[in-house]
């Protein structure tokens, strides 16, 4: 894989200017700015913390604004107009942030217009690299289907269920608890606990009760919402290789089992979730019936922005986890919510990618089915750069320090690698190798979350 040198200083002015948002959505560069008599230089005492602040920030914002210009000068000759049009939006703002910068320096109350014109010029560049990467790698291959996707293909069989009856007593008990285990989803557990975790992170010092209460709740509810999703999907899972093998589609447990099974835990959920508040119980069952029913039966299978709204379910642990701890839904877990909403996009259009095929043969109106594989790494990208944009207001509505800022930048930048991977080798490692970036990048920034709340 080769990158292109436009594609090179884009990426790169892309996460410059993002260092720059998350260094300015912080309280600690008002100090700063407040702490320096002059511009652009600080005028301040070089031992204060907050003149060493300042002068960072100015200095890479001086050589992030080299950078824009190099990138701007180097796509502009091969850019199309759209590209031309965010690359003249993202020249024509920064001097304006510059003297916006400048106005912070003496006191002027700017902060917020600050980041603004910031989030703004990072806005552009992302669009500029998106549309470049669609220009270099992009091709027409969006399939020539109905909306709703592709017809099912009704001769593709599920595979038939292990056999326990001829197993001793204990192996025969140990492969049923395994399915039953597996009805819950197991693997989504550890990630949606942790966004709980760093809602209740954010919103104070949580107690033990508390914590064991609301992620104890969080584990079952996602159990049962994935078992509701087992037996309302058996039919289609049957028809996909990668799902054919799931304990319902193939008898291994008992439609009747499975509801029983999701009904026991839907009521043990909410008996943890009732032992913290009344409103963290009835977002834990919006959770389970938003998941179960809106996603699976009225989303997924009818429209191609199913995993976009889809993602409302993920939000949904990171307004239980504040709600835990304060009885409301506050603006910092109104705003990792917002997060975890546009990282899902992101995130989840990458394993669409890897199994667009098998998403064709059950029929589902997945992006790289509908819309062609070309589109779905733009709004990878796209959704990537609101993913960030999110992890940017968080900052700038909660008191999150370095731990957290380094965190979405570094892993922020590792991710955005990872997709201009994907745009060029546009294969199934490549898909897969985001989607696994996808996660670690949002794991990393949960646990950063975790650190600096529970460090205030």
């Amino acid at each position: 894989m080769r990158v292109t040198r436009p594609v090179s200083l884009l990426a790169a002015a892309v996460i410059g200017v993002y260092v720059l948002v998350i260094v300015g959505a912080t309280a600690a560069l008002a100090d700063a700015a407040a702490a320096c008599n002059g511009w652009p230089l600080c005028r301040g005492d070089p031992a204060n913390p907050a003149v060493l602040v300042a002068l960072f920030h100015r200095t890479v914002a001086a050589v992030v604004g080299l950078l824009v210009i190099a990138a701007a000068a180097v796509t502009w000759p091969v850019g199309n107009s759209r590209i031309r049009a965010a690359l003249v939006a993202a020249l024509f703002l920064y001097p304006i942030q510059a003297a916006i910068g400048a106005g912070l320096a003496s006191g002027t109350a700017l902060e917020r217009l600050h980041l603004l014109v910031a989030m703004t010029i990072f806005a552009a560049l992302v669009l500029a690299l998106a549309w470049q990467l669609e220009t270099e790698t992009g091709s027409d291959d969006a399939p020539e289907t109905s909306p709703t996707g592709a017809k099912p293909d009704p001769d593709v069989g599920g595979t038939a269920g292990v056999d326990t009856s001829a197993l001793p007593v204990m192996a025969r008990l140990k492969a049923t608890a395994a399915a039953y285990f597996r009805l819950m989803k197991p693997r989504l557990m550890w990630l949606l606990s942790l966004v709980a975790g760093a809602g209740m992170a954010l919103a104070g010092t949580p107690t033990v009760g508390t914590v064991l209460y609301t992620l104890g709740g969080g584990v079952l509810a996602i159990g049962a919402s994935g078992t509701f999703n087992h037996v309302l999907e058996r039919d289609v899972d049957k028809r996909m290789e990668r799902t054919a093998d799931r304990p319902v589609a193939t008898h291994e447990v008992p439609v009747r089992n499975a509801l029983a099974f999701g009904g026991l835990l839907t009521v043990a959920s909410l008996w943890a979730f009732l032992s913290v508040n009344i409103l963290v119980a009835a977002l834990g069952l919006a959770a389970i019936g938003f998941y179960s029913v809106v996603y699976t039966l009225i989303l997924k299978p009818n429209t191609v922005q199913n995993t976009v709204l889809g993602g409302a379910a993920g939000a949904l642990p990171a307004l239980i986890g504040y709600a835990a701890v304060t009885g409301t839904v506050g603006v910092a877990g109104g705003a990792l919510a917002g997060l975890i909403f546009l990282w899902t996009p992101a995130h989840f259009y990458n394993l669409a990618l890897a199994y667009r095929d098998d998403y064709e043969r059950g029929g589902f109106p997945m992006m790289p089915v509908v819309r062609g594989e070309t589109e779905t790494r733009k709004h990878i990208l796209l959704y990537l750069g609101a993913t960030l944009l999110g992890a940017g207001a968080l900052t700038a509505v909660t008191d999150l320090g370095w731990i957290y800022g380094a965190a979405t930048t570094l892993f922020g930048a590792v991710f955005l690698w990872a997709v201009v991977r994907l745009h060029y080798e546009r294969s199934e490692n490549a898909a897969f190798r985001a989607f696994h970036a996808s996660n670690a990048y949002l794991g990393i920034v949960l646990v950063a979350i975790v650190v600096d709340g529970l460090a205030l």
